[in-house]
């Protein structure tokens, strides 16, 4: 037992230093270089420390998880409407994974670092080597998913995909289904427009970037998976409502 707690407290402490330098590298893109607006942050207050899962819409590979980390540090250390001066990278919350594709992992050395932190890698189930594919989910990455729930946040992007108002996929409804965790919504803008699609270059400096941290879903978990999707797409705003929505908007503007 003595052996597994201080193979923990060395992991933590390579996550701790991992996450110091991921955050100096990546905070001045937040906040001096374009303009971060939190909403909704006074609902990570009274969450508990495990079983947590945050779905989001997705609009860069990276940008947007390194922008949820350094939230939930400064949320730590009790800042909820901003980041402030980011002395939170000096004790960072540690038990906070992030589900992505595997593939995007490996690009650089800076991804690899960046998969050091906390990255759950998954074979994506409808894509691989730049083709469509259709295969079933790997119960191994499951099974890894369940297991970083049981003791820490996670987060996740159902969509699995930048494109906007992609369909969600049956893996996130399952995981919720299977494992009954408090389910938090994250709405993002902006972020498209500040980074190119990968989220480690700039496109547009001075960009607004949004993250609006909705309350927890009220979710019956013997629901129908599809009917669980369905919540959680309306939450992040990516169902075929807020499709029409957007589109309505667009043809107004054209209009005038």
């Amino acid at each position: 037992m003595s052996t597994f707690v201080e193979r923990l407290k060395k992991f933590n402490l390579t996550r701790r230093v991992i996450y110091g330098v991921l955050g100096v590298i990546t905070y001045p893109g937040l906040v001096l270089i374009n303009r971060l607006k939190i909403t909704g942050g006074e609902n990570l207050k009274n969450l508990p420390g495990r079983n947590v899962l945050f779905v989001s819409n997705h609009q860069t590979y990276f940008a947007d998880v390194i922008t949820f980390l350094h939230i939930f540090f400064a949320a730590k250390w009790g800042r909820y409407k901003g980041l402030g001066i980011p002395y939170y990278l000096l004790n960072p919350k540690t038990n906070i994974y992030y589900v992505a594709a595997a593939e995007t992992m490996k690009d650089t050395w800076l991804t690899r670092l960046f998969a050091k932190a906390g990255a759950i890698t998954v074979k994506r189930t409808w894509r691989a080597e730049g083709k469509e594919v259709q295969r079933g989910l790997d119960p191994g990455d499951t099974r890894n998913i369940a297991r970083a729930l049981n003791d820490s946040w996670v987060i996740t992007f159902p969509q699995g995909t930048t494109k906007p108002f992609a369909p969600g996929r049956k893996g996130t409804a399952y995981i919720i289904k299977q494992n009954q965790p408090i389910v938090v919504p994250i709405v993002i803008n902006g972020f498209w427009r500040a980074f190119n699609k990968k989220g480690l270059k700039f496109k547009k400096r001075g960009s607004l970037l949004s993250v609006n941290i909705k309350e927890p879903l009220d979710i019956d978990y013997n629901a129908p998976v599809e009917e669980i999707l369905d919540q959680v797409m309306d939450s992040i705003e990516q169902s075929k409502k807020y499709m029409l929505k957007g589109r309505h908007h667009l043809m107004s503007i054209i209009d005038k």
